[in-house]
């Protein structure tokens, strides 16, 4: 399992074992605490997680936002979920 995490100081995205302590931040060095990093989703696959990274990053940056809502976060969640439903 991976977690979704956000840098607390390039606020770039990365995805992180479940279990690992830290993360350093391919963008900027700063050693991130995961679980004090905001943590986004958590999904089953390195490639998922890779895919959800970049597709964050686009979405943020198209519509000229600093950060995902807790209503988009929300959103993110149920439409994964929903996913894994309908691949099974």
């Amino acid at each position: 399992m991976f977690l979704i995490i956000r840098c607390p100081g390039c606020r770039t995205f990365s995805y992180v074992d479940r279990f690992q302590q830290w993360k350093l931040c391919p963008v900027c060095g700063e050693a991130i605490e995961v679980r004090k990093a905001p943590a986004y989703i958590e999904v089953d696959e390195y490639q998922v997680a890779e895919r959800i990274v970049t597709q964050l990053e686009e979405y943020l940056h198209r519509n000229r936002k600093k950060d995902l809502s807790p209503e988009e976060i929300a959103t993110l969640r149920e439409q994964y979920a929903e996913w894994l439903r309908t691949r099974a």
